[in-house]
């Protein structure tokens, strides 16, 4: 396919030869008789071309083109009827009745057929054919897949691939032509295992060679297997176990010189499946590193490239596992091929995250690279000597660094900069020469994303780093007075609005602030107004604090609405000073997610909106705790991660967002409809049965305000059995609080539809009560086994029953985690509900145990970094929560001593504002 010079583009030659009117007018050379082979192969082109470069054809238009085209089957012209099967098969999405031509098609498919286009057709009619049609060409495929021929092989492997979603079925029936092909120890050439009559070079032919004299061409790509193994593989994902024999058959044992697999690119895809095989079954991990560590001698760079990363990307590898991989990579630091180069400093890059000592053996060679010539090389070789190096080497790493930053791009410029962030909170004693070199790059040219990994650096050093504070706030400030990005000017301010006030000379950054008043947008004008307000307010008494007074004042005047509004906010908490503890100094804010699940419950509800929100009940956490929900990945714990593995793990849901997505579950359940808000979820399912058992089932608690409904996850592991009318017993073992409403069922359960939810209602007699009960489960169900010829349940089946562990409606159910100011907090509730209570824990082995317990007890916040002792021996544990239902919140401070002979002594103080929330508190721990 010829594509259009640059000076044609400029001349309107290709604007008018490849134009789509143009092309359609020109389709009447497809009815010239005869058939000129020449003209329609150029028109085929072009009509590919166009739709490789995006044109689109109404299906109008495909259609004409399409059966147009199937008009020169009548030609037998090879190199014509290829131009015509790729054409097909691009035009049959679009197109109209395209299953038309498959006579035509099947019969250039046929075993016997001695042409070079067999493989085309093979494609072309895996486009085209309807997936009910699939079983009535099974045997051409068959034969196909088998074929001497690589390339008809791979085109029938290639298309049993697309066609699997729609005929899954069908294509699982040849899994034994499939094995046939990946285990085939000859191949014939790549363009025919002998050259047929009439055929170019001998391409396709499958037959005897007695009407030609070429010679067959020995194929020596055995790419074949490649195909061959990715369909075994689509065909076996479901199945471990066969995944793993399928593995260990191919792997070549121990040595991995045994394997039937000749194809880099096969046995490359096999170690990615042993990977995944490992991640998701660790029991098979000491089998398959063996296999692993024998490809490492492989005589392909690519298999021991793959063999050596997958063996350092496995979870918990330990250093001496890892000594082999390390060795075959360093082997590659000093290979003349830039590839192997990069592959491996990549590799090594990502390991010393985790594993910096083993590839210190490596830094001698990484050193090497760093005047490499190849920037990415170079850039990769000074991130791992930065996270692998010692402190002595740092200043001369620094150095190398800034030789070459100018020489790379903005996306290598993050890398280095997050290994910079790295290596400042490894050796702070470092900090100077860092900030200095991370100020410098500040003052460079970049685009964003750059300088915001820069000042992200920058602000961790600040948090972490105390002595360097002051001089790298200056450097921020310096940033700020040329900064071109809006968002990160408001963050610098946000950042020295809570440093500043703080700093032993806060005076001085009083210019810069005010200058943005001055000189920028309105975003940055308000964001400077909250910054100047905080010095003002946090220095109330002071000179600074009357002077700011004055710069607010003139920004009363400012044209924005929003900068305004903010100067006339903290000038009226100038006049209030109580107003500057919930305005300024408060260190909680509400949990967004919680914010939205209250809010969008509260408009769906037509009852609700007669009374105010109640903010009371949606739960807080500290400001630091929000920043660290929102926080960006750093790019250094993502990097060097190959394409081939899974994406990076996001971090899991928080406790709020999890109860917001229970909420939305819960109001899709007809049945729940009627029940109203949900009060509160557990944080987390608590698993009933073990790991390991055929049958897995968890529990979620829900409180409403009249009912509680039990959410049974059940799973059925068992790949030929299916469970119906699923569902599960509760048994009290108490009388009283509680009366069973209805069970919820799950109708159909199997491994691929696992797992499946039952409800278990409950209605709670004395909704001002906080019930505490246990219950004895089981779960009962009908068991049939799959008809594995049609994948159907058979129709008759038994009813069986699975004891499960017992489940507890606790204390913890009804509590809310919330963060507050604690000390102001208690002093606050002085009024309200007070109780206090002594208890003695012998069995507990120290106060950290201790504190856990209590936490798990309650599920309230701990506050104030209390949940870590830092006495053996004495510790006070401070906690916060919001009791369900309209409890209200209640705080707990409980102090413990610790010793060997006694255990643990707990004083438990309780403030609540309701009687009945400081009850539920004592009676949790005392029970």
């Amino acid at each position: 396919m010829s594509f259009a010079t640059k000076k044609d583009e400029e001349s309107g030659i290709s604007t008018y030869y490849n134009n789509k009117t143009t092309v359609i007018q020109e389709a009447r050379v497809f009815n010239e008789s005869p058939i000129s082979p020449r003209k329609c192969r150029a028109l085929l082109t072009r009509i590919v071309y166009l739709l490789y470069v995006g044109e689109t054809f109404n299906t109008q238009e495909a259609t004409t083109l399409f059966f147009g085209t199937t008009k020169l089957f009548q030609h037998k012209d090879s190199a014509l009827r290829q131009m015509v099967y790729l054409a097909i098969k691009e035009l049959s999405e679009t197109a109209e009745d395209v299953i038309m031509v498959t006579s035509s098609i099947m019969k250039d498919m046929q075993p016997n057929s001695e042409v070079i286009y067999r493989p085309n057709a093979i494609r072309a009619l895996c486009r085209i054919i309807d997936p009910s049609m699939a079983q009535g060409v099974e045997r051409f495929f068959k034969a196909a897949i088998v074929d001497k021929n690589p390339s008809i092989s791979s085109a029938a492997l290639v298309s049993a691939y697309h066609l699997f979603p729609h005929a899954k079925d069908v294509v699982k029936r040849w899994v034994n032509e499939a094995q046939e092909a990946v285990s085939s120890k000859s191949s014939g050439s790549f363009f025919g295992s002998s050259a047929s009559t009439g055929s170019y070079l001998g391409w396709g032919g499958s037959s005897s060679s007695a009407n030609s004299g070429y010679q067959t061409i020995p194929s020596m790509s055995f790419i074949t297997q490649y195909h061959s193994l990715g369909l075994l593989y689509l065909i076996r994902q479901q199945d471990r176990m066969a995944v793993t024999k399928m593995i260990q058959q191919l792997g070549g044992g121990r040595s991995g010189a045994g394997t039937t697999l000749k194809n880099p690119m096969a046995l490359c895809m096999l170690i990615r499946y042993a990977a995944k095989v490992m991640e998701e079954d660790p029991n098979v991990q000491k089998q398959m590193l063996e296999l692993l560590e024998g490809w490492l001698r492989h005589k392909s760079d690519m298999v021991n490239l793959e063999a050596a990363r997958v063996i350092c990307e496995m979870k918990n590898v330990a250093p001496q596992q890892l000594t082999r991989s390390i060795a075959v990579l360093q082997l590659f630091l000093s290979s003349p091929k830039s590839t192997l180069k990069f592959a491996a400093t990549r590799t090594l890059a990502a390991l010393a995250v985790t594993h910096p000592t083993s590839v210190a053996a490596c830094n001698i060679d990484l050193e090497n690279l760093i005047s490499d010539p190849n920037r990415s090389v170079a850039t990769y070789a000074i991130t791992t000597l930065l996270k692998t190096g010692n402190e002595a080497s740092v200043d001369r790493l620094m150095k190398q660094i800034s030789g070459f930053m100018s020489e790379i791009s903005d996306e290598f410029k993050v890398i280095i900069v997050d290994a910079i962030r790295s290596l400042c909170l490894k050796f702070p004693a470092k900090h100077e020469s860092m900030l200095a070199f991370l100020s410098g790059v500040l003052r460079d040219e970049g685009g964003y994303d750059f300088k915001r990994a820069v000042v992200e650096a920058i602000f961790d050093m600040i948090k972490f780093i105390a002595d360097c504070k002051e001089q790298a706030l200056s450097h921020l400030c310096e940033f700020i007075e040329d900064c071109e990005f809006t968002k990160l000017s408001v963050r610098i301010l946000h950042l020295l609005g809570v440093e500043g006030p703080k700093a032993p000379h806060p005076t001085k950054y009083i210019r810069f602030i005010y200058n943005r008043v001055v000189l920028e947008n309105a975003t940055v004008r308000a964001a400077a107004v909250a910054a100047l307000a905080k010095f003002g307010l946090n220095n109330i008494e002071a000179k600074l604090g009357k002077s700011v007074n004055v710069l607010l004042n003139r920004c009363l005047d400012d044209v924005d609405d929003e900068v305004r509004d903010r100067a006339a906010l903290y000038l009226k908490v100038y006049e209030e000073p109580p107003l500057i503890q919930p305005y300024i100094k408060e260190e909680s804010i509400y949990s967004l997610s919680a914010l939205e699940s209250k809010l969008v419950s509260y408009l769906s509800d037509p009852e609700s909106l007669e009374q105010p929100l109640d903010v009371s009940a949606i739960p807080k956490i500290s400001k630091e705790q929000a920043a660290k929900d929102s926080a960006r990945p750093s790019t250094l714990e993502t990097l060097g991660v190959p394409s081939t593995s899974k994406a990076a793990t996001p971090p899991p849901p928080s406790a709020a967002e999890t109860q917001s997505n229970y909420a939305q579950q819960l109001a899709e359940v007809p049945e729940l409809a009627t029940y109203g808000p949900v009060l509160s979820s557990s944080a987390k399912p608590s698993p009933l049965t073990e790991s390991e058992t055929e049958y897995q089932v968890s529990v979620v608690k829900h409180i409403f305000k009249e009912h509680v409904v039990f959410q049974f996850n059940v799973s059925n592991t068992i790949p030929d059995t299916v469970l119906e009318q699923v569902s599960v017993i509760m048994q009290p073992q108490s009388e009283g609080g509680l009366t069973e409403d209805f069970i919820i069922p799950v109708p159909t359960l199997t491994a691929a539809t696992s797992p499946g939810i039952v409800y278990v209602s409950f209605t709670r007699e004395n909704p001002e009560e906080y019930v505490q009960a246990s219950f004895q489960c089981i779960l009962k169900f009908i068991s049939k086994e799959l008809d594995p010829s049609t994948g159907e349940p058979e129709e008759e089946g038994y009813e069986d029953e699975y004891q499960l562990e017992e489940t507890e409606l606790a204390a913890a159910d009804y509590i809310v985690p919330s963060y507050v100011t604690f000390a102001s907090e208690w002093d606050r509730m002085r009024g309200g509900v007070s109780l206090t209570e002594t208890f003695s824990l012998p069995a507990m082995e120290s106060l950290k145990a201790a504190c856990n317990s209590v936490i798990e007890i309650l599920n309230m916040q701990p506050l104030g970094g209390t949940e870590d002792p830092q006495s053996p021996t004495v510790h006070t544990l401070q906690l916060s929560g919001i009791v369900a239902g309209g409890g209200g919140k209640v705080l707990v401070r409980c102090r413990m001593t610790y010793s060997k002979a006694q255990g643990v002594t707990l004083e438990v103080g309780v403030r609540a504002e309701q009687q009945a929330a400081a009850d539920l508190v004592i009676s949790a721990i005392g029970g």
